[in-house]
Formats: C-alpha cells, sequence, structure tokens
C-alpha cells in the first residue's frame, strides 16, 4: 500500500530536512577536512577530537548542547534571531541543525582521507609551472578530490535521514514541523495498530538511505579505480 498524504508529508520534510542538512554542512566540512588534512597548527588533535565527538557522544547530549546553545536564550540562539530572524526550537530549522551536526563528522572524514589521498607531486608540478595556489586548487586537488566530496555529502544526507536523537531533545516531535521519518516511526511505534504504518515508513526509509549508500560507495569505487581511494 502506497503512503497516505500524512506519510508523504512526512516524507517531503525528512528529504527537505536532509538537503538543507548537508547544504549548511558541506562547506564547514569541506574546511575543516582541508585544515586536517593539509594544515600544520598546534591543537589539530584536539580538533579531530571536537569534529568528531558526535560521533561518540549519545545524541541526546548533542541535542542539549544544541538546546543551550541555539535555543532562544542560547548565546548563539538568541543573536541569530536578533540579526537574521532565524529560530530552532521546535522549527524544521532546528532539525535540520541537528542533522547537520550530526553528519559533519562523517563528510568531513570522507572529505579529508580524498584530500588526502591528491598525490602532492601533481600540485607541485602545476605551481612550478606558474599556477597559482588558487588556479592549482582549482584545476587539479578540487577535481580529484571532487568525488570524495560528494560520496561525503550523499553520506552526510543518508545520516541526516537517520536522525533521531539529537532532533528530539533538541526540537521535539511536532508532525508537520520537526517529524522526520525516524520520529514518525517512533511516534506510530506507539499507537496501537498501526502496524501497517510503520511497515510503509521504514521500508520508505530503508530505500532512501540504502540508495544513498549504494550512491556513496559507488563515488568511492569511481575515485579508487581513478588511483585516489577514499
Amino acid at each position: 500500500m502506497m503512503p497516505g498524504p500524512e506519510e508523504w508529508e512526512v516524507i517531503r520534510l525528512s528529504l527537505k530536512v536532509s538537503a538543507v542538512a548537508v547544504g549548511l554542512s558541506l562547506p564547514l566540512a569541506f574546511a575543516l577536512a582541508w585544515a586536517l588534512a593539509r594544515g600544520r597548527f598546534p591543537g589539530k588533535v584536539l580538533l579531530d577530537a571536537l569534529v568528531h565527538l558526535p560521533l561518540v557522544l549519545p545524541p541526546v547530549v548533542t541535542g542539549w548542547f544544541l538546546l543551550i546553545a541555539f535555543g532562544p536564550q542560547g548565546p548563539a540562539g538568541r543573536w541569530l534571531e536578533a540579526w537574521l530572524g532565524l529560530t530552532f526550537l521546535f522549527r524544521w530549522t532546528g532539525a535540520a541543525l541537528a542533522a547537520a551536526v550530526m553528519a559533519l563528522p562523517l563528510m568531513v572524514r570522507a572529505i579529508r582521507l580524498s584530500l588526502e589521498a591528491v598525490d602532492p607531486k601533481l600540485e607541485q608540478a602545476a605551481m612550478t609551472l606558474g599556477a597559482s595556489r588558487w588556479r592549482t586548487f582549482r584545476t587539479i586537488t578540487l577535481p580529484l578530490a571532487l568525488p570524495g566530496v560528494i560520496a561525503g555529502a550523499v553520506l552526510g544526507f543518508a545520516r541526516s535521514l537517520g536522525e533521531f536523537g539529537a532532533t528530539i531533545t533538541f526540537v521535539s516531535n511536532i508532525p508537520g514541523e520537526t517529524q522526520t521519518l525516524p520520529l514518525a516511526i517512533y511516534s506510530a511505534l506507539q499507537i496501537p495498530g498501526a502496524e501497517p504504518q510503520v511497515v510503509r515508513l521504514v521500508v520508505v526509509s530503508v530505500l532512501l538511505s540504502l540508495g544513498a549508500l549504494i550512491a556513496s560507495e559507488a563515488l568511492a569505487r569511481r575515485t579508487g579505480r581513478g588511483g585516489h581511494v577514499l
């Protein structure tokens, strides 16, 4: 049986939240990956640990930190609302922020490994021939690392689709506003006789996540065939 209107709304919101989450975190993920792959600076090990911290923290702890920082009385939340009109608490934007934070470590790792796989001799040869650092980055480094960047984005999208703990802690479970696929499945499990709805949502969730993972693996293999292994 096909999903009903309410279930399609959940799917639409989940795709929207995941897409915005990846869009928010991709530039930051690339900058962090570049710093970790190419940078030499004090505190690099600490930065690496902080970037990957959401992977090992309980998601509810991450959600609590987001609530403290981006809630109406939080330092970041108060500033963003005053200057940009952005609010996160009990809004889909908060769900996107939570998903972005949880997906960031996976994206950074994929992009970092892709950047580290780029042969420095190619970059050195380009600069020896007179190319500027920016041109070398644009014509050599970025094209070679691009499959890894795309794979990281797809992996981040898949992770965002499955985000639950930080989201429900930060923005609650509000139908039509913050209720993404995992939250909708959780809610349906609490309702007697809602097993068909659970099955439909689970199938959709599995198909979307599986498709994203297959796409990420295909990009990783393509990079590996080119001599640059993720």
